[in-house]
């Protein structure tokens, strides 16, 4: 049975992820509200908002999880060319807005996303409280890609990504990841799984897994914070593999 929130519930009154349905894989809750200490209090337990236009808000902890780990992000043969070569300059934290917004446009390939208006206004209260966070790609002055996602302790919960030209959001994850990697984070959580993540190297880990690992990462401060964005990490070419910094050395999962 579904659990009913009510906006006056305290924000951590969620149940037991281990509750989740099967089908729709990993549907815990209902309702509620989108505010700041409910969405921490969610990511912290495993668990996140996904819902459409005229749905209430639905909370999720789907089993299987897709999680990628910051140092072993994939970077084929053919990205690494691409990274080389690109004319792009990266950020982080410069555009949170318009990656959102840019998220939340239609595709080429169909509609827009679940990022409905009251979505987009919430993680921009979560970027102002200093738990999101964005990686951009920049083409001259034009925004070409991004990415968001919220961090906690040492957890990573990435929320969506777009491109405007060829490979941007895979250049984004494979930079993010060694910034990510070098502060040592734990886990980059992308929720469900994608042939795009998993060609990235994504892991399918049970839900016990995952929520026994999230624990172990929220618990922990990262060793320096998030931002400012490593210098050479600045440009793609500057972060291909094997040319960037060792990363902190974490006990292995």
């Amino acid at each position: 049975m579904i659990t009913v929130l009510r906006p006056q519930d305290p924000p951590d009154h969620f149940p037991d992820p281990a509750r989740a349905l099967r089908e729709p894989n990993g549907l815990l809750a209902i309702g509620g509200d989108l505010s700041p200490p409910r969405l921490v209090a969610a990511y912290r337990r495993g668990i996140f908002p996904w819902y459409n236009p005229g749905e209430p808000i639905l909370w999720w902890s789907p089993d299987p999880r897709a999680i990628l780990l910051p140092a072993a992000v994939h970077v084929s043969h053919r990205l690494r060319r691409r990274m080389r070569q690109a004319p792009y300059r990266v950020s982080l934290n410069e555009a949170f807005q318009q990656v959102v917004t840019a998220c939340a446009a239609p595709r080429k390939s169909g509609p827009g996303t679940w990022l409905v208006p009251e979505m987009q206004q919430a993680y921009g209260h979560l970027h102002r409280a200093g738990f999101a966070h964005s990686i951009e790609l920049w083409q001259g002055a034009d925004l070409v890609g991004g990415l968001y996602g919220i961090a906690l302790g040492r957890a990573f919960f990435g929320e969506s990504m777009f491109s405007r030209v060829p490979d941007a959001s895979k250049m984004l994850l494979a930079i993010l990841g060694q910034q990510l990697a070098r502060r040592g984070y734990r886990l980059i959580d992308g929720q469900v799984a994608s042939d795009h993540l998993l060609r990235m190297g994504a892991q399918l880990w049970t839900r016990e897994r995952f929520l026994h690992e999230l624990a172990l990462a929220i618990a922990q401060s990262p060793s320096s914070p998030l931002t400012p964005l490593d210098a050479d990490l600045l440009t793609p070419a500057g972060a291909v593999p094997d040319n960037h910094a060792p990363v902190e050395q974490e006990p292995a999962l």
